[in-house]
């Protein structure tokens, strides 16, 4: 069998991580081990790759970022002078993983930028357009667990990339083995990323401001999740005027094994727990929250005699509506202003956009595709139209100094928009509140179904196939008035032309609540997206449950039924 071939390989061969030779030792008698290991290549996509660290072809190693800086490089050296810039984060290996694809980058004859410390992953996609790179690579997991390591790949744009470029390097990976020599004798070099990279990304955050200092004083708590945040959020934050910061001591340094935080995700509650208990101590009246690579941002507001934790949603609709009231009171509002969103995104924005006049633009989900929108505004020479963006990930994006979300940038702004409400002596609750009232209650919701290993893969294809072809026409007692399919089915096209084609299902009910089905590109995840509406917070949150639970069944039932 191929996977005993390729077992027996990997042990005579992967021999220079004693870490990766110990583990292939240890599953010797344990043949699902060693089949979860080597049953597939580890799938690489827009994202890039993402899995558990370890030995195999399904693992994230020293061999498999080899081969996938190989298969990039050769996709690349199509071009004259090919170039590539790379950052990495906290995670365990990352700073070994970085090194090894600016080692192989440069014996393929791409010049490597080496960040010399671990930086976010927005100064990643800054310093890819600054330096005039052909690509990027930002070695990190995002919010993952610390068992998990990835390696998110960018074109010249700073964009991550297209799923054409996507399938013509899988196509160039595919031929490279593990194992192959690299070449020798390249004219390339790995070179350090210039000190004033950093610097000029700093200031082109600042530069995004709409206030021209802070509107009132903030104590604010940060944790920066034991990831890159520490540096770049904190010194932003004390230029624009915010020197009373109290960073979780337990979560300050950089620390892969995220001691106090297993799930180093800003959108789930138990992150936030260190960060809420300062709080309290403090008294502050602000927690921020960013993920190990500085992307995503979570916060908890001081509400009455404790702390409310906002969701990416809310955030996200405060943040647009801050953008568009202060552009509109400083005159810098655009012609034809743009703000874009993801198709799971709650329709909130919509209602804002509208009431200030700015084009909402929804696209698939993953930030990609905002950054994609900039990069088309740009084209047109219109780039200035370009407002705001977010995603309900906990992702934002105010400027086009980057094209991927980006919590520096979204920390600065958060604040000055805390700090605008604090001056009219409102708080943030106050704020989505308002928006609630004025344009209806939203309710999202987000739940994850787990399908590990090569049975879960299967599971995972099965079922959005099954969900294809048995369609639920009626749900909580309200008729499915429209089914959305993003996905090329039987050689027919999509239904949504100005998209790209996505494996994404989407149910419209007849009270206006959307679902939405889709597959986690970097993790074995199904997720499903719960999105209604009401005149009253109760009703919207009722609305919102019970939809969650029967589709829940559905997929839980599917499930058991595979096993």
């Amino acid at each position: 069998m191929q996977i005993e071939e390729n077992y027996t390989q990997w042990c005579k061969q992967a021999t220079e991580d004693s870490d990766i030779a110990a583990e292939l030792t240890a599953v010797k008698n344990q043949p699902e081990e060693i089949t979860d290991r080597f049953y597939r290549d580890l799938a690489f996509g827009t994202g890039g790759l993402r899995g558990v660290i370890g030995a195999g072809t399904n693992r994230m190693n020293i061999y498999t970022v080899r081969r996938a800086t190989r298969g990039i490089a050769k996709w690349l050296c199509r071009q004259e002078n090919p170039s590539a810039a790379i950052s990495y984060d906290s995670r365990i290996k990352s700073r070994r993983f970085a090194e090894e694809a600016a080692r192989t980058f440069a014996a393929c004859g791409v010049t490597a930028y080496l960040y010399p410390q671990l930086m976010p992953t927005p100064a990643l996609s800054f310093a890819v357009r600054e330096l005039h790179c052909s690509a990027g690579v930002m070695v990190t997991a995002s919010h993952n667990p610390a068992k998990y390591n990835g390696y998110k790949v960018y074109g010249p744009d700073g964009c991550q990339i297209t799923t054409k470029a996507a399938e013509e390097i899988t196509a160039c990976i595919e031929s490279i083995g593990y194992f192959d020599s690299l070449p020798e004798n390249s004219e390339a070099k790995v070179l350090e990323i210039p000190k004033n990279v950093p610097e000029d990304f700093y200031k082109a955050v600042l530069a995004q401001r709409l206030e021209k200092k802070a509107p009132a004083h903030l104590k604010i708590v940060y944790t920066p999740l034991n990831g890159t945040g520490l540096i770049p959020v904190t010194t932003v934050l004390k230029r624009a005027g915010y020197e009373d910061i109290t960073v979780v001591p337990s979560q300050e340094k950089p620390d892969g094994n995220f001691p106090t935080c297993p799930f180093p995700n800003p959108e789930i509650p138990e992150a936030l727990a260190e960060g809420l208990k300062l709080c309290r101590q403090t008294d502050a009246d602000l927690l921020l929250a960013t993920d190990p690579d500085c992307d995503r941002m979570g916060i908890a507001v001081h509400v009455g005699n404790g702390y409310k934790l906002l969701s990416g949603n809310e955030v996200g609709a405060l943040l647009l509506d801050y953008v568009c009231r202060r552009r509109k009171a400083e005159g810098t509002m655009p012609e034809k202003p743009v703000a874009v969103k993801t198709i799971v995104t709650t329709e909130l924005a919509a209602k804002i956009a509208a009431h200030y006049g700015v084009e909402i633009r929804n696209v698939l989900t993953g930030f990609k595709f905002i950054g994609e929108q900039i990069g088309l505004l740009e084209k047109a020479g219109e780039v200035n139209r370009y407002i705001f963006g977010f995603e309900e990930s906990y992702g934002y994006l105010s400027g086009s100094h980057v094209r991927d979300k980006d919590a520096v940038n979204a920390c600065l702004l958060l604040c000055d928009m805390a700090a605008d409400y604090k001056a009219q002596g409102k708080s943030l609750d106050d704020g989505i509140e308002a928006l609630y009232k004025a344009y209806g209650y939203y309710r999202n919701s987000l739940d994850s179904f787990t399908f590990e290993g090569e049975s879960g893969f299967h599971i995972m294809q099965n079922l959005m196939s099954y969900l294809r072809e048995n369609p639920p026409k009626e749900l909580c007692g309200h008729k499915v008035t429209l089914v959305k399919d993003y996905l090329h089915v039987d050689g027919k096209p999509v239904q949504f032309p100005s998209l790209p084609s996505s494996d994404v299902l989407q149910f419209m009910m007849d009270d206006d609540t959307c679902l939405t089905v889709r597959p986690s590109g970097t993790e074995p995840k199904v997720k499903l997206y719960c999105a209604a509406v009401a005149k009253t917070e109760a009703d919207a949150d009722a609305a919102c449950d019970e939809y969650r639970k029967a589709v829940s069944k559905i997929i839980e039932n599917f499930g058991k039924g595979q096993k």
